[in-house]
């Protein structure tokens, strides 16, 4: 009984990973175009109709911008948080789409709920939009966490994500590469502050002092094309997991197989084009 977790795009142009066990398949976030997710689905070969339902962490472009067409042509629910679902209405009407979903579900951050057999337990994550969450789930016995679009790690998302044998986190920034990159000093100032995104330095730090060190996979997700590079991400995340080889202890990103690394967590990266192929637990 198979626990797969599907990177098919991860930044600022488009988000969705799918979750599934051996009976039931979920997205978490739709950011990419309806026929993006799909192609991208078949192609890491899944299959979009056997979809159950699309969860959604906050209401940014790259999280929702397919969510109404996927939730229409896969006849799916689609399950916001209550401020989630108000902010995505004021963007849908900005950007002049449909601002209503076929079937919507409400779930309230730090209440569980199901989806089939998978367990689902949202909790809050500081970031700048109504009620952003970040997910940790239950599948056939394992537990997986999945957060992103955070500028801080506060004490309850430490708790959240303590046990998971898969970890898909945001390592965003280079904080130096932001500071002299190319981005409007307005914008910077937003990126670093507490509800932001996560630097390599600040992940790096909840690695060295806070992270339980349970995962045998340890996901680098959200990077910025613009203000962080995967190599200078890695090591700064590798050094911090106080891993003994310098080389990559698995696969980099795309869609190449991730081989764990016995005794320690395999680092891998999840890329905006390629995602990350498939990993089984």
């Amino acid at each position: 009984m198979a626990v797969t977790f599907t990177v098919l795009g991860s930044g600022s142009a488009g988000n969705c990973t799918v979750i599934s066990s051996s009976r039931t398949q979920i997205l978490v976030d739709a950011g990419l175009s309806c026929r993006e997710t799909v192609r991208r689905m078949r192609r890491a070969g899944l299959d979009p109709e056997r979809t159950d339902a699309v969860l959604v962490t906050h209401e940014h472009t790259d999280h929702v911008n397919g969510v109404e067409r996927l939730s229409r042509v896969l006849k799916v629910p689609v399950y916001m948080s209550a401020g989630t679902y108000e902010g995505w209405r004021c963007w849908a009407r900005d950007k002049s789409k449909p601002d209503t979903l076929p079937r919507r579900e409400e779930f309230q951050s730090g209440i569980g709920f199901n989806v089939g057999d998978i367990q689902v337990l949202p909790f809050t994550v500081p970031h700048d939009t109504n009620d952003p969450v970040g997910f940790t789930f239950v599948v056939e016995g394992v537990k997986l966490g999945l957060t992103t679009d955070l500028g801080c790690i506060p004490r309850n998302v430490v708790e959240a994500l303590r046990g998971c044998k898969l970890l898909m986190i945001e390592s965003n920034h280079d904080l130096e590469m932001l500071r002299t990159g190319p981005y409007p000093w307005p914008v910077k100032q937003r990126v670093m502050s507490r509800v932001g995104h996560l630097s390599n330095e600040a992940l790096a730090e909840f690695f060295s002092n806070e992270y339980d060190n349970c995962a045998a996979y340890v996901v680098l997700a959200h990077l910025s094309e613009q203000n962080n590079h995967p190599e200078v991400a890695r090591r700064a995340a590798q050094r911090a997991l106080r891993c003994a080889d310098s080389e990559p202890s698995a696969a980099k990103a795309g869609y190449a197989d991730p081989v764990p690394v016995p005794g320690t967590s395999s680092l891998l990266l999840a890329s905006q084009d390629e995602g990350l192929n498939s990993i089984i637990l």
